[in-house]
């Protein structure tokens, strides 16, 4: 209902009815449109800000959606990282070991990336931390799958080379059985023949007569003859995949240096050069430049009921012969 005003009028004592002007109305009009404008636009701003638009909502959704999704990757890259930890276990303990290679170090294997920061970019994104780490599991799980085919392919390369492998490694006594007139002495801590101390020897000491044949204990190049301190006349075999054999307190030589020899071949004869006391070969196996005990290298030649015995006399902690 239409408002209506009035005015007092002292001169009649009476209520005079007022009629506002076109200009005032029109005001009135103005002013009631902006008041209703102000208060539609603050609720407006009150329920976005309370509910928020159409399209932030979406966004949130959107964004909830992602970050559920990386959790759900980051989870399943942990699980392949696990598998290939598994893999990478089954490589060097089982695969590598077969073929007597080295297992790759843990420093290659884990080793991350270097230099500048290759995640600057991503720090400025919504869940930065989530998606940083998710990408960091991501890298280095394709690095270390790299590393792993890298492996895989040596594996199948030292497969192809088994069978050669397999003719190099030193697998027979270095004098046979009917020439021997006894082990002297066999690797370990001994006593030494001239000083009368223990001392580490380093190989295994076969006596038998002046000019007995020496064999070569596998197929190999030789890679050193001649006389050194303490051993004599010496022959040094390299057998390759990281093997090598020593003949030493030869009497005389019957090969040549830099020849490639065959298992079982004559390469000089027993004899009493160097610090000796008597007529033997002293022979040591070298595996990646560790010597060895060579006892375990017999299995070729010697029966059960041999290499138990080989392995008793092996033992002896009298004094060797060197």
């Amino acid at each position: 209902m239409r408002k209506v005003y009035y005015i007092y009028n002292p001169q009649t004592q009476t209520y005079d009815r007022i009629y506002p002007t076109v200009r005032q109305r029109m005001m009135s009009y103005v002013r009631r449109l902006f008041i209703g404008m102000g208060l539609g636009a603050g609720c407006f701003i009150v329920l976005l800000l309370i509910f928020g638009s159409p399209s932030e909502k979406e966004l949130r959704q959107e964004n909830s959606r992602l970050q559920a999704q990386y959790n759900v990757l980051s989870h399943r890259i942990n699980e392949a990282m696990g598998v290939l930890q598994d893999i990478q276990q089954r490589d060097d303990n089982l695969y590598r070991v077969i073929f007597q290679a080295d297992p790759i170090p843990s420093a290659i294997r884990q080793a991350g990336y270097g230099g500048t920061n290759r995640y600057e970019h991503l720090m400025g994104m919504a869940s930065s931390e989530l998606v940083i780490n998710t990408t960091q599991k991501l890298d280095m799980l394709t690095k270390q799958l790299y590393i792993q085919s890298r492996s895989f392919d040596d594996v199948v390369e030292m497969c192809k080379q088994h069978d050669e492998m397999l003719k190099c490694i030193p697998a027979i006594q270095p004098i046979s059985n009917k020439n021997l007139k006894q082990t002297a002495s066999g690797y370990g801590t001994r006593i030494d023949p001239i000083y009368g101390t223990t001392r580490f020897h380093a190989g295994m000491d076969f006596s038998a007569n002046p000019g007995t044949d020496v064999y070569a204990t596998g197929d190999g190049t030789v890679v050193k003859m001649g006389w050194e301190t303490g051993y004599g006349n010496t022959i040094v075999i390299d057998h390759g995949f990281g093997y090598q054999t020593w003949y030493a307190h030869l009497k005389e030589f019957r090969t040549k240096l830099g020849k490639r020899v065959v298992r079982g071949e004559v390469i000089g004869g027993v004899g009493n050069t160097g610090k000796s006391t008597g007529p033997h070969l002293h022979y040591e196996v070298h595996v990646k430049g560790q010597v060895v005990n060579p006892v375990n290298y017999y299995f070729m030649d010697l029966s059960a009921e041999d290499y138990d015995r080989m392995i008793q006399i092996a033992e002896n902690h009298g004094k060797m012969m060197d």
